[in-house]
């Protein structure tokens, strides 16, 4: 998911640079920018109802572990308003795309520095106090918030990724859903262009 992210995040960048045509065109047509937010949103909600309420309870009375906890919930209450913000530049018609270079700037930045502190100190408190039984149910909210999006989510979540990520991925789910991906999801997700490259 992380890579997903940080892949996305290139798009996004990309995207608000271009010099061919208005990005803010670009992003307010293409549906890589809802995407993005959608699955980030799924992501980040499984995390904050299911996982880490079960590890903070776990940790209790552990300062450093409960001191990184806040720190995740505070990063994850400035993503909304950087997502919010982008989708005001992204509306604006002002001349000139300057506030979008920078609101994209600091989205960038800040969701790039929290994957990265929630990779180096997040997981490894994650691996320790979280039961085989809480991981489930945060897989089954991640499920159940993508809901009707799996066969664009899934083909999402593993683009660009090599075969053997691949296939681990798929190979805990149903054999329907394996040969769904590979013979209708990903071919369609590919054609999708979902950041409108093909037009620059």
């Amino acid at each position: 998911m992380h890579d997903a992210l940080r892949r996305e995040l290139g798009h996004i960048a990309a995207t608000a640079a271009r010099t061919d045509t208005d990005p803010r065109a670009v992003l307010r047509s293409a549906p890589g920018w809802q995407m993005f937010k959608d699955y980030l949103h799924v992501h980040h909600g499984a995390e904050d109802d299911i996982l880490w309420p079960a590890i903070r309870a776990a940790v209790a009375g552990k300062p450093d572990e409960n001191d990184l906890l806040d720190a995740m919930e505070a990063e994850h209450a400035v993503i909304d308003p950087g997502l919010a913000a982008m989708d005001a530049a992204i509306a604006s018609d002002e001349p000139g795309t300057g506030a979008l270079t920078a609101i994209v700037g600091r989205l960038v930045a800040g969701l790039n520095a929290h994957l990265t502190h929630e990779e180096d100190q997040g997981l490894a408190v994650v691996d320790a106090y979280a039961t085989p039984e809480v991981l489930r149910l945060f897989g089954v909210e991640h499920r159940e918030r993508i809901g009707p999006a799996m066969p664009f989510y899934l083909p999402w979540l593993l683009e660009g990724a090599d075969a053997a990520d691949t296939e681990a991925a798929l190979r805990p789910l149903p054999a329907p859903v394996r040969g769904a991906y590979h013979d209708e999801w990903a071919p369609a997700f590919a054609a999708l262009d979902r950041w409108r490259t093909a037009a620059a």
